[in-house]
């Protein structure tokens, strides 16, 4: 493999990595204070349907990205209300709302755009080259010529880093998830956080889905997603659900499903069914070695009471 070569492989990883991380690390968020979100592709299928449809009507792509947003964190309000104030069960309730948005996601489409042979395509985005920085050898394309969700998604992981573990609201959000009979004795609103981390978390899984139609196709198609979402669990799970280990771990996906990609267009004669079964594949092995060593919060995927003696 020759430099330009290199260059346009890890380009397309990098463009690949962005869902990942924003529907891993808003999973993450959630789960930190005992939320286990498993409405992942259901929420991105209906970010990928209203970004889009918000960037065509209002020809303004940000206006897509704010109104996916916006529409993930109503399913997160949803979430949180049912599963924190009603105390329902999480499992229940994440599956419900999977299959709520898998149905919403095509009906917004299809009664905005109705059913033709020709969808109406939106601009994707540019790439942003950082001045300089672009210019550095090899390097400079690869991590300094993205479109701006590329920069973002880095970013947010890095903050989501600081937050958590370097500040005292960092702290308390993570005891949440850990001992919220404890947390709440110090002071800390359990309600609040759970509200708070599963609404933003949902607005980040809708925006990974957003960022499907707005960099791979230009349109919504009911495949779009294409298990993304399932593998955001399993990958924050692999990312010991730190924000480091996540970025890092989304990496290593992307970096399979490009590889996959890149097999099937060089004509191997390799059936794409195979192709495009890498990922889950690769899922699988690695969660055998990786599983043993991850702790996820303490309290993930059981609702908090206060008046009981175990907080559950």
């Amino acid at each position: 493999m020759n430099d330009s070569q290199l260059v346009g492989f890890v380009s397309l990883v990098m463009l690949a990595v962005v869902p990942y991380i924003l529907a891993s690390q808003g999973t993450m968020l959630a789960g930190r204070t005992g939320l286990f979100v498993v409405s992942q592709e259901g929420v991105m299928l209906v970010g990928a349907s209203v970004g889009f449809l918000g960037a065509y009507l209002l020809d303004n792509v940000f206006a897509g990205v704010i109104l996916a947003m916006l529409s993930g964190g109503l399913f997160g309000l949803a979430l949180a209300y049912f599963t924190t104030t009603l105390k329902m069960d999480q499992f229940v309730i994440g599956l419900a709302v999977f299959f709520l948005c898998l149905g919403l996601a095509s009906l917004l489409f299809k009664v905005v755009v109705g059913v033709t042979l020709q969808p109406p395509i939106i601009p994707t985005l540019k790439p942003i080259p950082i001045p300089v920085l672009s210019q550095i050898p090899l390097l400079g394309p690869i991590l300094f010529e993205q479109n701006w969700m590329v920069y973002f998604s880095i970013l947010l992981s890095l903050f989501l880093y600081y937050f958590l573990y370097k500040t005292s609201w960092g702290l308390n959000l993570r005891s949440t998830g850990e001992n919220p009979k404890a947390a709440d004795a110090m002071g800390v609103n359990v309600t609040r956080r759970r509200y708070l981390t599963t609404i933003i978390g949902c607005m980040l899984i809708a925006l990974a889905g957003a960022y499907l139609p707005m960099v791979y196709t230009g349109t919504y198609t009911e495949g779009i997603v294409r298990g993304r979402g399932w593998l955001a669990i399993a990958l924050t799970f692999f990312g010991g659900w730190t924000p480091q280990g996540i970025l890092a771990g989304s990496f290593f996906f992307s970096g399979v499903e490009v590889l996959g990609l890149r097999a099937q267009l060089s004509g191997l004669g390799i059936p794409h069914q195979f192709l495009r079964m890498l990922p889950y594949l690769a899922t699988i092995v690695v969660m055998i070695f990786a599983f043993k060593g991850v702790r996820p919060p303490a309290f993930l995927g059981q609702n908090y009471d206060r008046e009981s003696r175990t907080g559950s």
